[in-house]
């Protein structure tokens, strides 16, 4: 079977003719009617699927018409099998050319290595191995892949509502004949989750059917779809501020930017009417009328979400940051049978990751392996998962990568891994203190810009020569004790490893010691740092809250999940960022709140991984008790009120049932100190996911601001079950904007929900007095 895919029977050029110009249309909404990658995916390609050296069999893709989704042939017929033969290439993290993951690598030399690539998906997915038939025609599908996720990162909201109403009216019209009957209105109507009553339904489409002939044609569709996705609450908006109704002067536009805490300058307010509005006669003068309005307020321009670009002074301490943090980064599922893999590391990377962990074990051949030790966790060399990281270190943030070693090596393959290490890292590895002189404080972000960073155990000379007992504990050691309560606690003094001078002089700013207490906190070497469990965590916490607030403020802690999750569990983080703990390393294959959350964290500041503490977290003189927060540092009382007003284009939850329509229902939930949690919901809106409209407004007290997310999750409400998740968005409180805003929701994985928003407004006060920039 291998290399058995046949050849096209017509070369790219001759199939390229064949694609039919109204297949097409949507390609060229897309602006890429004339690429002719797109068209040969569009034409489709025999390729070879493979799974392993045993499992390779010949699979057709093929673009679909929308121009974002790929069909792959499959044989089986269960409803799972069928969900998982399409793919969007907005689930797509990232195309790998060449033999670069487990199953292609395994095949090296005995397929051409040019004619394959490999498809990562967001979230739990299976990559997906591919041979093509010839080099030319892999090549035209990385990049028309690359190109598409491009294009579609690059959409507007309106580009996006716009392409998503036309795949449900080209599914929708059941004969294919370009018109729509009044049965395949309605089944468009259920297809975008929304229930109208007859009357209204059969009202619509007699005022579209101007020609009375009761089909529309393409103008008339337009006329109904324009109709349909009308927002009589964004028109709302725009009569508020508009004197005739009609257009918007710039005088008037400037009132609403300066109501909504934007830049209400005269020359802000010019270049938004060039921006968004289309009309010319408007535009010529310096008019916004509801369409260009609407199309502002759909921009992202106006997404509830500030600071989409680094704006925080990177050149703080390292310990004055919240550092996005992976635990087990290797594992695709749980903690026992599931398999380790280089894409767990692309996935983490690729969302803003800066600390990775390898758990490193001596492996055949005397090439050490990472892996789950002591479980059915597959095996993956160490010196792939480098590689990985070498390529994907700094394609989402420029900022330092720390990788937590764990170190079950022997010393001779731990002289290995440092090879690797040197040799493959080259000059982004760290292998120096950045100044000769003792500092007081770690480097920050700034300084440390595209390097790469080891934490591990060190070896310091007046402990003994090499091959000596380095009395040092890691959270490996820990874990192994917390996952079985019955074994004895190891002393830390006893710990003896034996450690590779050569790893251990690449040990620099990261040196892993056991936490021995508060005492003497400023006097400790910055370098030093150490890693608690989750419980060990919580009870530093809640018993001596404010001096592990003072002792993160100089040294790094690390957290890492109880060895009793064995499923890939998640703790809450929220309770550790209170404490001011800098690596709070969840497993990032698991998705669902507390993921939410990390994810929300470090949403701000470019999402770059970093994110500075507030400044009450970085004092070795701080009061801040997380536990005890009334009337202390960072105790700012405030009021927030959100809106809830509408939410557009939410999805089907129930797909396999044609006319099963969403209930909606929201719920915005605070997360921070002990005394700010809270959640309030919307009352739910009966058989609309389209365009349901609550207009409820959820009020919260908060006392410390500073370390508030705010959570929006939307709910399928359910009267017999527990409610089905429909998608959430989590920012930090203060990076969210104030004034009318839609959010735009995420799926449980963290991917895009695109076109589905909500639209709210958000007003903040202080001492009664309204806050618009927060």
């Amino acid at each position: 079977m291998l290399g058995s895919g046949k050849s096209p029977a017509t070369s790219p050029r001759q199939q390229r003719s064949k694609v039919p110009e109204k297949t097409m249309d949507p390609v060229r909404k897309l602006g890429l009617l004339d690429n002719e990658d797109i068209r040969v995916m569009m034409q489709g390609s025999n390729m070879v699927k493979i799974r392993s050296t045993r499992w390779q069999k010949s699979r057709n893709l093929r673009l679909l018409e929308d121009g974002l989704t790929v069909w792959c042939e499959s044989t089986k017929s269960s409803r799972k099998a069928k969900a998982k033969q399409t793919f969007a290439v907005t689930e797509v993290e990232c195309v790998r050319e060449g033999c670069q993951s487990e199953a292609l690598r395994r095949l090296s030399g005995s397929v051409p290595e040019n004619q394959c690539f490999t498809v990562v998906f967001k979230g739990a997915r299976k990559s997906l191995d591919l041979l093509c038939s010839c080099e030319e025609e892999a090549q035209r599908w990385v990049r028309g892949l690359r190109t598409l996720k491009e294009r579609v990162a690059n959409m507007t909201q309106k580009e996006k509502l716009d392409h998503w109403i036309r795949g449900y009216l080209r599914r929708a019209d059941q004969n294919q004949d370009g018109k729509m009957s009044y049965d395949e209105v309605k089944t468009l109507l259920h297809m975008i989750n929304i229930d109208l009553s007859e009357q209204y339904a059969r009202s619509l489409f007699k005022r579209s059917d101007r020609s009375g002939d009761g089909r529309l044609d393409h103008t008339e569709i337009e006329e109904f779809c324009r109709e349909l996705m009308r927002r009589p609450e964004l028109d709302a908006v725009f009569r508020h501020y508009s004197s005739n109704g009609c257009v918007l002067s710039t005088a008037e536009l400037r009132d609403f930017l300066g109501d909504q805490g934007e830049d209400a300058s005269l020359n802000h307010a010019q270049s938004l009417i060039l921006t968004y509005e289309l009309n010319d006669w408007a535009q010529k003068n310096q008019f916004m009328t509801q369409n260009g309005f609407t199309m502002y307020m759909l921009s992202l321009e106006n997404d509830v979400l500030n600071h989409n670009s680094v704006y925080q002074d990177m050149s703080h301490p390292l310990a004055h940051y919240f550092i996005s943090s992976s635990h087990n980064t290797y594992l695709t599922k749980d903690q026992v049978t599931s398999a380790s893999s280089t894409e767990p590391y692309i996935r983490a990377l690729c969302q803003g990751c800066r600390c990775v962990e390898l758990d490193c074990w001596d492996g055949d051949k005397g090439e050490p392996v990472i892996y789950h030790g002591h479980t059915l966790t597959s095996k993956v060399p160490f010196k792939e998962v480098i590689e990985t990281i070498d390529q994907y270190a700094f394609k989402k943030s420029p900022y330092p990568i720390i990788l937590s070693l764990e170190n079950h090596c022997s010393v001779e393959q731990q002289a290995v891994m440092a090879k690797h290490l040197r040799t493959i890292l080259g000059s982004k590895l760290l292998t120096k203190p950045l100044s000769v002189q003792p500092q007081k404080d770690l480097p920050s972000p700034e300084e440390l810009k595209g390097r790469i960073l080891l934490k591990g155990k060190k070896q310091l000379p007046h402990l003994g020569q090499t091959g000596s007992c380095a009395s040092f504990s890691s959270s490996s050691d820990d874990e192994v004790a917390s996952s079985n309560k019955n074994a004895p606690k190891k002393d830390p003094a006893k710990v003896c490893s034996k450690l590779s001078p050569e790893l251990s002089d690449l040990i620099v700013y990261c040196r892993s010691v056991p936490f021995c207490g508060f005492e003497n906190t400023s006097q400790k070497p910055p370098n030093e740092m150490s890693s608690f469990s989750e419980s060990e965590a919580l009870r530093l916490i809640k018993d001596s809250g404010k001096l592990f607030v003072r002792h993160n403020s100089r040294q790094l802690s690390r957290i890492y999940p109880s060895g009793q999750r064995l499923q890939s569990s998640n703790y809450d983080p929220q309770e550790m960022w209170n404490g001011g703990c800098q690596m709070v390393a969840l497993n990032f294959q698991t998705s669902g709140e507390q993921m939410d959350l990390n994810q929300g964290r470090f949403l701000p500041n470019g999402r770059c991984g970093y994110v500075l503490k507030p400044s009450f977290l970085c004092s070795l003189t701080s009061n801040f008790n997380p536990e005890n927060t009334g009337g202390g540092p960072g105790h700012v009382p405030t009021q927030l009120t959100i809106r809830i007003i509408s939410a557009q284009q939410l999805p089907k939850i129930n797909t396999e049932k044609a006319s099963s329509i969403v209930d909606p229902q929201v719920w915005v939930e605070i997360h921070g100190v002990a005394i700010d949690n809270a959640k309030r919901k919307t009352h739910r809106v009966d058989n609309n996911g389209f365009n349901p409209q609550w207009n409820s407004t959820l009020s919260f007290p908060l006392q410390v601001p500073e370390l508030a997310l705010v959570r929006f999750v939307v709910e399928d409400h359910d009267h017999t079950a527990k409610n089905d998740f429909v998608g959430q968005f989590t920012l930090p409180f203060t990076s969210i904007r104030t004034g009318y805003r839609h959010v735009h929701l995420l799926k449980a994985d963290g991917s895009s929900l695109s076109p589905a928003t909500l639209f709210i407004h958000v007003k903040v006060t202080r001492k009664g007095v309204p806050i618009k920039t927060i």
